[in-house]
């Protein structure tokens, strides 16, 4: 870091599916931020712009409007190890910042929404564009019963650069995401609409998803979202950053255009 003036980081675990040991993903996430940031001070960086998630903000809300000041409490017992990682790494990033010996190293966080958008290269392993593929294959049958906004990833490069860019941001939270609750019925809705023939819309529900739970780490890690109805208020970050949001209809078209185009070789 030595000679640069900020430092963005984003890179975390992300699986849907529970690891057999919580801290396989929580130590990563936690103790990652932390180095980040000591590494950072050490070397008299100006700003970290940290990419966080909008589940650090809606998990103890469900139902309603969420904004950047709000906080999942991470003692919930029902929250997956990820949306628990997501929370105990960013309050760490805060912490470590505010106690900061009377260094004026800035943070800035980013708080994605679901990502969707087409891939810079050729991996489609990433969770977002699995399932997109899963999607596509007709290989999801049921899909579970949730929504909450969503973001395309051209999007979220976007707010990155402007907030480490823009020097009026520092010590905020902005919400990358669109206002509205979007679900896996409303994308694989985008996708039949527009000539795929995999994606279904039946909706799992929640006794199944509970049921599958006690032997799949991936229901299990699912079960934290399901009955989620949230709408975000993202107005600071639309106004802040004059800011609109790609339609979600073009990014779900998009994605799907580039992952098919990969999968058919």
């Amino acid at each position: 870091m030595t000679g640069c003036t900020f430092v963005m980081h984003v890179a975390s675990p992300f699986r849907i599916a529970n690891p057999k040991n919580d801290d396989d993903m929580i130590g990563p996430a936690l103790e990652g931020t932390k180095r980040v940031i000591q590494a950072a001070k050490n070397s008299g960086i100006k700003r970290v712009v940290l990419t966080s998630s909008i589940v650090t903000m809606m998990c103890s809300i469900r139902r309603g409007q969420f904004g950047p000041e709000d906080w999942t409490d991470s003692n919930d017992p029902e929250l997956s190890t990820y949306i628990r990682s997501k929370v105990l790494a960013e309050k760490a990033a805060w912490k470590a910042v505010n106690n900061n010996g009377g260094m004026s190293l800035e943070l800035v966080v980013i708080a994605p929404g679901g990502v969707f958008g087409p891939p810079l290269g050729t991996d489609i392993s990433g969770e977002s564009l699995s399932v997109l593929s899963k999607m596509l294959n007709g290989k999801i049958p049921l899909v579970p019963e949730t929504a909450f906004p969503m973001v395309d990833v051209r999007d979220v490069a976007k707010l990155h650069l402007k907030a480490m860019l823009d020097r009026d941001v520092a010590g905020e939270r902005f919400i990358a995401a669109g206002t509205d609750p979007i679900s896996f019925a409303d994308i694989a809705e985008i996708l039949l609409n527009n000539g795929y023939t995999g994606p279904s819309k039946k909706k799992a529900p929640r006794w199944l998803l509970k049921f599958l739970s006690i032997f799949d780490r991936e229901a299990s890690g699912m079960l934290a979202l399901v009955g989620m109805q949230m709408r975000a208020n993202n107005s600071k970050t639309c106004q802040v950053f004059d800011w609109t949001p790609i339609p979600f209809e073009r990014s779900v078209i998009d994605s799907a255009s580039a992952v098919q185009k990969l999968m058919d070789g």
